[in-house]
């Protein structure tokens, strides 16, 4: 009953997490990776940040558990140019 729970990875603060879909208004692509820079109390809900290679922020956003992932360790990194709003 609760073995989905008891498996389930947590993200914490200063994860680094994966989108898992487009979010056109801020020019932000699925596989975009994000740090958490805060996790509200009941772990499903989390402010997470992107940014620029320079380190400029293109936004802090309010995601919920399903709109981002845990990267795996079998993953490789990818660079893209932002075409959102001027960072």
């Amino acid at each position: 009953m609760n073995g989905y729970k008891e498996n389930k990875i947590m993200i914490k603060e200063l994860d680094s997490v994966v989108l898992t879909h487009d979010i056109d208004e801020y020019g932000l692509k699925k596989g975009d990776i994000g740090a958490v820079v805060h996790c509200y109390g009941d772990g499903e809900v989390f402010e997470v940040e992107f940014i620029t290679a320079e380190g400029r922020t293109i936004a802090v956003l309010t995601l919920a558990s399903t709109d981002i992932r845990l990267m795996s360790n079998k993953e490789i990194l990818h660079v893209r140019e932002f075409a959102g709003r001027s960072a």
